[in-house]
C-alpha cells in the first residue's frame, strides 16, 4: 500500500507565499513522476506542475510559471511546491501524485498517468 500525505496548505493573503510538501510511503515505492495537481470548487482538476525523476526535468502549467517551484528528493520519496506571489485564483485543494509505471509517458499533465494520489491539501488566498 503507498500512500502520499500532503502538508503545509492553509490561508494566505494575495502576493504570499506558501509551500506544500509531499512525502511517499509504503511498499517498495519508486516513482518515475511525481507532481501537483489543483482542484477548484466546481472545477476539474487541474495540472500544476511535475518533475521526472530521470534527467530532473520539470514542467509547468503557464500560468504557474515563474511563481511556482517543483523540487523533491527521489531517494526520500518527497517532493515540494513552492509558491510565490500567490494570487486568489489560486485557492483550490492541491494534490500530489505520483507514476510508478516504468512505461515513459509525455502526458505528465494527464491525471491519469498517475498512480497514486494524495488526499490533499486546501490553499486558500484572500484579496
Amino acid at each position: 500500500q503507498v500512500q502520499l500525505v500532503e502538508s503545509g496548505g492553509g490561508l494566505v493573503q494575495a502576493g504570499g507565499s506558501l509551500r506544500l510538501s509531499c512525502t511517499a510511503s509504503g511498499r517498495t515505492f519508486r516513482s518515475y513522476l511525481m507532481g501537483w495537481f489543483r482542484q477548484a470548487p466546481g472545477k476539474e482538476r487541474e495540472f500544476v506542475t511535475a518533475i521526472r525523476w530521470s534527467g530532473g526535468n520539470t514542467y509547468y502549467a503557464d500560468s504557474m510559471k515563474g511563481r511556482f517551484t517543483i523540487s523533491g528528493d527521489n531517494a526520500k520519496n518527497t517532493v515540494s511546491l513552492q509558491m510565490n506571489s500567490l494570487k486568489p485564483e489560486d485557492t483550490a485543494v492541491y494534490y500530489c501524485a505520483a507514476r510508478v509505471r516504468t512505461s515513459y509517458s509525455s502526458t505528465y499533465y494527464a491525471p491519469g498517468n498517475y498512480d497514486y494520489w494524495g488526499q490533499g491539501t486546501q490553499v486558500t488566498v484572500s484579496s
